[in-house]
């Protein structure tokens, strides 16, 4: 029995645009076993929009694996446990990649480096932001080339909370990516580029009174909080309660507030989001610095 353990994820976090994205204290869990044929998936959360057929993204990517190493892929059994709620901005699909792919690794005995899974991973999600940290924890910055992948990951000091507030409604990656302008002018692309770097600087250093002005975005933001009902009301709201930076989550539509007063914090916004719709509902989490684990038998690998 393969056992997988994944954490949520952040991805464009603020400035960082396709390229900066952090892991999360929020996980799924998925069990795998080869059976004698066929394919038998169980979502224990009763989730009906999860395939539970070959259209299952665990299996493709399972899948796809077996047709790098051009072996036959065997039958098997895959269990979900999903914590991280789906189409919000947490990084559900780099999730099931990222499973898919340990599942695949262990399955098979190919014993991939971690390294080797990290590249492949980001070939397949398209972006490095939340599959590198979805691996390997902490907050990763990325950049990719039609060749490969180049990153740096760095550990997050554990005494920032994230105050992660989700609505009830989903947002697909494809709808909140058309609203996108083709081009940008090169103030905003500075304006980011400036802000992004003072970002990575800030959380490495556990700087947080840096993050009012580091998160700020012009790149994707704008367009984004037309989808989102009150966004920049809850942005504007989440500061004025204390959390010294917020943006919105991935394509969304979940939104991040990064705090120091938790308890405060949560109550003020828990109070204030009951009054708008969409049913918001607020989680604290922290950084999840050691990224996916994978158990075989019991036995811990890595």
């Amino acid at each position: 029995m393969i056992k997988v353990k994944v954490p949520a994820t952040t991805a464009n976090m603020g400035p960082g645009f396709d390229s900066i994205g952090m892991a999360l204290s929020l996980y799924n869990i998925v069990y795998a076993e080869e059976i004698e044929r066929g394919l038998e998936i169980i979502i224990q959360d009763g989730n009906p929009h999860i395939p539970k057929d070959e259209r299952n993204l665990i299996y493709k990517t399972i899948e796809h694996f077996y047709k790098v190493i051009n072996k036959p892929i065997p039958g098997m059994r895959i269990v979900q446990q999903d914590s991280i709620p789906h189409t919000r901005g947490l990084g559900s699909s780099a999730a099931c990649i990222v499973a898919g792919l340990h599942i695949a690794n262990a399955m098979s005995q190919s014993f991939f480096s971690k390294e080797e899974l990290v590249q492949m991973a980001a070939q397949l999600e398209g972006h490095p932001d939340n599959t590198t940290p979805a691996l390997l924890g902490g907050m990763t910055i990325g950049a990719m080339n039609e060749e490969d992948m180049k990153y740096v990951k760095v550990r997050v000091p554990e005494n920032i909370h994230f105050a992660v507030m989700i609505p009830d409604f989903t947002l697909s990656t494809e709808l909140a990516r058309s609203v996108l302008p083709k081009e940008v002018s090169l103030k905003d692309a500075v304006f980011n580029a400036s802000r992004a770097g003072l970002l990575a600087a800030s959380m490495i250093t556990g700087d947080v009174e840096n993050l009012s002005l580091a998160m700020e975005d012009c790149l994707h933001e704008p367009y984004r909080s037309k989808l989102i009902p009150h966004m920049d009301e809850i942005l504007k709201t989440a500061k004025i309660h204390g959390a010294k930076g917020a943006y919105l989550s991935g394509a969304g539509p979940t939104l991040i507030a990064v705090v120091k007063n938790v308890v405060a914090f949560r109550r003020e916004m828990v109070e204030y989001l009951a009054g708008l719709e969409n049913n918001w509902q607020v989680q604290m989490l922290q950084v999840d610095n050691e990224g996916a684990k994978v158990w075989i038998n019991e036995e811990l690998r890595y």
